[in-house]
């Protein structure tokens, strides 16, 4: 925990400077290559665009990744039929083991390990929280950089 509160004193200082900033968020990470499980209300295929957008109390799951939303686009990759990209609308959560984070939207590129969360980003570890317009996440490396108004709120541990 000491560490964390280190980062984000580093990050509180550098965020004054900018309204962009880089961090290392140890416990987000996942593994692109995992299976996808998705559940929701309702289903709509379109085999045109070779696309499906699930509606209604969304609940997506890879390994320790959990993301849900009113409503998510699954886009299948032409070549293989394999999931390439997830959009995400209509108020989003996505939740690791030991972070959560809130947005309006949320594209989650499987082919690259990229997660982009934008509209009041929220980000929380423990009792410490940023937030920001816009979150893009590795989650490959479990880096993030967020930007536009970034702000954060932290906890001291008391000296522990």
């Amino acid at each position: 925990m000491k560490q964390l509160i280190g980062v984000l004193t580093a990050l509180l200082l550098s965020s004054a400077a900018s309204a962009q900033t880089n961090i290392n968020l140890g416990g987000i990470s996942a593994n692109p290559n995992a299976p996808v499980e998705v559940s929701a209300d309702n289903l709509a295929v379109d085999q045109e665009t070779g696309s499906a957008t699930f509606s209604g109390n969304v609940v997506i799951g890879q390994g320790n990744l959990r993301i849900s939303a009113g409503s998510v686009r699954v886009i299948y990759a032409e070549a293989t039929g394999d999931i390439a990209q997830l959009l995400a609308t209509g108020g989003v959560t996505f939740v690791t083991d030991s972070e959560a984070a809130e947005a309006r939207e949320a594209n989650y590129n499987l082919t690259s390990g990229m997660l982009v969360l934008t509209g009041d980003v929220l980000l929380t570890q423990g009792a410490s929280a940023l937030s920001a317009e816009k979150m893009t996440i590795n989650l490959s490396t479990g880096s993030a950089q967020m930007a536009g108004r970034v702000r954060t709120v932290f906890q001291q541990d008391g000296g522990n």
